[in-house]
């Protein structure tokens, strides 16, 4: 080979040598700018008598993967990318299961909902099937959870929780002998009607034969005329605010004085646009701490980005949203099979507290708030926790303490190093 043969040779394979080392410098950098779109599902009435319930609901999990996109977490060496697919199930649970599939054919990762029990139940069989975690924020019936589903979880309590807790208040305060009871036919409000008659029955409380409507009717004369002639000193209602509203303004028309009282579908503002004055003196209940009693952080938040206050329970929703997020960062993967064991085993700190779930999918150690509608106003009366009535002037000052107890050794441990340097 000649001279100029050898040295054309040996150029040609340094710039082959360069070549493949600018190759190999390059990936890392195109792995950092590499990205993965992780779309994670919501279902709730965005039509119809509650829709201001689904859309608030909607709101807190779109806040929160809002922020998660702001943080620019990365999942598997890649930015990931959130999409919220928000879906109306109208109150429906046919059109629960197939918005639920319509969720499960786009590829979801995770869902946030839904917001009743009776359409969370059939939809939850479907994600199920398709291995998909979903976790409510509002859905309190036990059955829910009681399927045996690995991949079902709720960030509120059950209405086994509930029926007692607005129950044995009424029993305690209003000491009703005589009390009736009407359900609007619902998974929810037959379920919490239930538990409400089991506790007042235990209490040696009276309870009338139950009376039933259903989600849609807003004509309850017949059924309050029959109630009225049998003189009930208290009233309980399980369903929602779309029809428990007329259902009490109806009441007050007829002249029943009955303390009327209501489970967490009925247990919002709206109570007093529909009801009008007759709401003045209602009692009712929520599963889990008020929107008030939310974090700092999320409230302050929720109002900048909606211009507006969270009704009941997008605190939860929002909460629901970040458990599945955190849950995909510590697994390092959107794969539900890969994130479900993180999930079920998280201990969280979010916006309505410390969460963890029992082997069921249920939260630990729910609690239950009291309210009172007072001058047109809702206001937290108190709040029940392990079976303890609690003051709520008393438990946000406990919230406080153990707020501030929490964040001593943070203080102590961003200081640590300036102690090792002295």
């Amino acid at each position: 080979m000649s001279r100029r043969a050898l040295f054309v040779s040996s150029l040609a394979a340094a710039l082959l040598a360069l070549s493949a080392c600018s190759k190999e410098e390059s990936k890392p950098a195109a792995q950092a700018g590499a990205s993965i779109d992780i779309k994670i599902g919501h279902v709730a009435p965005l039509t119809g008598g509650i829709a201001h319930l689904g859309k608030d609901n909607e709101n807190g999990a779109r806040l929160a993967i809002e922020q998660a996109n702001a943080a620019k977490i990365r999942i598997d060496g890649k930015n990931a990318n959130f999409a919220l697919l928000s879906e109306d199930d109208q109150e429906d649970p046919k059109v629960a299961t197939t918005v639920a599939q319509k969720l499960v054919d786009a590829g979801v990762a995770g869902v946030v909902g839904h917001l009743n029990s009776g359409t969370t139940i059939p939809a939850s069989a479907v994600y199920n099937s398709a291995g998909i975690p979903m976790i409510s924020g509002s859905a309190t019936n036990p059955q829910l959870t009681e399927q045996g589903f690995k991949g079902v979880f709720r960030v509120v309590g059950r209405d086994d929780q509930q029926g007692p807790a607005i129950a044995g208040y009424l029993a305690s305060t209003a000491k009703p002998k005589v009390v009736a009871i009407i359900d609007d036919a619902t998974a929810y409000g037959e379920g919490l009607a239930n538990e409400v008659e089991k506790t007042l029955r235990a209490a040696n409380v009276t309870v009338l034969p139950r009376e039933k409507g259903d989600n849609r009717k807003t004509d309850w004369m017949a059924v309050l005329t029959k109630i009225k002639g049998r003189k009930p000193d208290a009233v309980f209602y399980g369903g929602m605010d779309s029809t428990g509203g007329p259902l009490l303004k109806q009441a007050r028309e007829l002249k029943i004085t009955a303390v009327f009282s209501f489970g967490d579908g009925a247990c919002t503002e709206k109570m007093r646009e529909l009801a009008g004055e007759a709401a003045d003196g209602m009692l009712c209940s929520q599963a889990g701490i008020p929107p008030v009693a939310a974090s700092k952080k999320f409230l302050e938040s929720f109002k900048a980005r909606f211009k507006a206050d969270s009704i009941l329970y997008a605190p939860f929703t929002y909460d629901a949203a970040n458990l599945i997020i955190e849950s995909m960062r510590k697994a390092n993967s959107a794969d539900p099979a890969k994130y479900l064991p993180v999930l079920q085993k998280i201990d969280y700190s979010g916006a309505t507290g410390r969460i963890s779930f029992d082997d069921k999918g249920d939260r630990r150690d729910a609690e239950m708030t009291i309210f009172g509608m007072k001058s047109g106003k809702l206001e937290p009366i108190a709040v029940i926790r392990s079976g303890k009535t609690i003051k709520f002037e008393d438990f946000m000052a406990q919230s406080q303490a153990a707020a501030e107890a929490q964040a001593e050794p943070v203080k102590a441990a961003d200081s640590a190093p300036e102690r090792e340097k002295k």
